[in-house]
């Protein structure tokens, strides 16, 4: 009960922000839409005419993650600056739920919300450019949880620096293009980046999406990968965040920006 009420209210006040400040929610839509024709205009007047199709396929679902991650991983990030410049991050700390528990429903929360913009930048990509992926809800939604939770983990790493750092914008400008890397490279020239957090996931909702691949198609061993990441990633990051939490509270960092 106490983590639904938890749930409940920090959706709400991620609702309330998106509509509250709706032009910069707008402006953010628009913005990575613009970024997503320049790459399709690239592919139509740059790359090989005989892959084009493929190419811009490609491109959507890639471009997709892009903006999956980047909102995931960025988001915690953020919102402890926020409570910082704020003057509330201390009274998260002191909070019964723990801060952690707030930051875990406050990621929760933003990447169902966000979920809903994230269609409609993948169906208004598919609609301008004409191609039509492979949405099998059945067979992507397993994958894409564990690949988020994965993405949570990398994201409590972020939010832990944040808690001691405060000021980290620049490295999260920097980090939005390490994420386009992840989420653009794919496997079969880098095998070794499926042990990174959610690279196996993009890699495998790719197949799902541009080659048909279904469930039963998907060994084992690619959601053993995908579970290892998952349960490693996100114990590694709320360890880290912890540990940067404690130091934060040992230092009296928490009351002061």
């Amino acid at each position: 009960m106490r983590w639904s009420n938890l749930l409940k209210a920090n959706t709400r006040k991620q609702y309330i922000e998106l509509k509250r400040y709706l032009p910069n929610t707008l402006a953010m839509l628009f913005t990575f839409y613009i970024i997503f024709l320049g790459m399709f205009l690239g592919i139509q007047f740059i790359g090989d005419p005989s892959a084009q199709d493929v190419n811009t396929q490609y491109a959507i679902v890639n471009y997709i993650f892009w903006f999956m991650a980047f909102m995931v991983i960025n988001s915690i990030g953020w919102e402890v600056i926020n409570e910082a410049m704020r003057g509330t991050l201390e009274q998260l700390g002191m909070s019964p739920m723990g801060m952690w528990r707030i930051m875990a429903s406050r990621l929760v929360a933003s990447t169902l919300l966000n979920s809903i913009i994230i269609v409609v930048l993948l169906y208004l990509s598919m609609l301008t450019t004409g191609q039509w992926l492979n949405i099998d809800i059945i067979t992507i939604l397993p994958i894409l949880v564990l690949t988020l939770i994965s993405m949570f983990g990398v994201g409590f790493i972020i939010a832990g620096i944040s808690i001691i750092l405060k000021q980290v914008q620049a490295f999260l400008q920097i980090l939005q293009f390490i994420l386009m890397a992840l989420t653009f490279i794919p496997l079969s020239v880098a095998p070794f980046l499926a042990y990174l957090p959610f690279v196996k996931g993009v890699d495998l909702v790719r197949n799902v999406m541009i080659k048909g691949v279904t469930l039963s198609q998907i060994s084992m061993g690619d959601f053993m990968i995908l579970g290892f990441n998952a349960i490693f990633y996100f114990a590694i990051g709320l360890g880290i965040f912890f540990f940067c939490e404690r130091v934060a509270m040992n230092k009296g960092l928490l009351a002061h920006y």
